[in-house]
């Protein structure tokens, strides 16, 4: 099978290429500069230069391919509500250029912003919809081409999706408290962080594309909740700094605008997902990537 997939040079796009390449599929793979390009052609994907504010590649590589998976979104929270938009528009582009046909289509959602009915998210409960205060529509817009007849399934990914080369909310807790000089926590830091190692997401990813059309709205989670309190004393073991509790006013000093994700509580569950592509995670467990996996040596982002 060829898949598209855009964001094919990021840290988990790079993780789905390669497990797509390992199972005998091919992968064009959307890239926005010469040395993305490069990177992909040395592990063997093709390559259709672009970028996701291009309708025409996408375009391209949606009739290109026999199979899509939208891994890309423009990672800058300084422009973030214009990055949602830019995902949205990207995601009815591809869809409508494969509607009227079976090609699945994956697209990546979080499981951050959903209106769970219990104390965990599952895959049937609703995402919240964009707001001004979370603008991210990467599940309205798939639902809307569902609702057109167009064959979209949502790979839910936890806040962390961690591994070598992650350069996600992990290194960004790091990098506050190497400058502050101690890690925090917010009250009693209870608030749960659901995980998933980078390949085990990689794998479910194929697992999903391969099901074929109607693969549903699925959570690519292997740790249902580490509590914040656990990461913020594993970074402040490896930096070697104080680990501390702050009060709300005081944390939204230290974290700014990471306080929002600092104050994620959304344990997770993927039970359906793992009856339904077989998928069983293999990977370590969050802390015990952190601690081992590189986050930090210098110039780790």
């Amino acid at each position: 099978m060829k898949v598209f997939v855009t964001g094919a040079t990021g840290f988990v796009g790079t993780a789905v290429t390669r497990e797509l390449l390992a199972h005998g599929h091919q992968v064009l793979g959307l890239a926005r500069s010469d040395r993305g390009a490069d990177a992909l052609s040395r592990i063997g994907a093709e390559i259709i230069r672009g970028d996701l504010e291009v309708p025409e590649t996408l375009r391209r590589g949606a009739e290109a391919a026999e199979a899509i998976i939208h891994t890309g979104f423009i990672h800058d929270f300084s422009r973030f509500a214009e990055a949602c938009a830019i995902d949205r528009a990207a995601i009815e582009t591809l869809g409508s250029a494969i509607e009227g046909s079976d090609k699945p289509l994956i697209v990546t959602a979080g499981v951050a912003s959903l209106d769970a009915a219990g104390p965990l998210a599952m895959e049937s409960d609703l995402a919240l919809p964009p707001s001004t205060r979370y603008p991210r529509a990467s599940e309205a817009a798939a639902q809307a081409l569902s609702a057109r007849g167009i064959p979209t399934g949502v790979m839910r990914l936890p806040p962390t999706v961690h591994g070598k080369g992650d350069h996600g909310f992990v290194p960004m807790l790091i990098d506050m408290a190497r400058q502050k000089g101690r890690s925090a926590y917010i009250g009693e830091g209870s608030n749960a962080w659901p995980a998933v190692h980078v390949d085990d997401a990689a794998r479910a990813f194929r697992l999903a594309v391969e099901a074929g059309p109607g693969a549903g709205t699925l959570h690519a989670v292997a740790e249902q909740g580490v509590p914040f309190r656990r990461i913020a004393e594993t970074i402040a073991g490896g930096l070697g700094v104080p680990c501390v509790s702050l009060g709300e006013d005081e944390a939204r000093d230290h974290f700014g605008w990471f306080f929002g994700f600092a104050s994620v509580d959304q344990p997770a569950c993927s039970e359906r997902t793992r009856a339904d592509l077989g998928w069983n995670p293999t990977g370590p467990d969050l802390l015990t990537d952190i601690s081992e996996a590189g986050y930090f040596a210098a110039g780790t982002r």
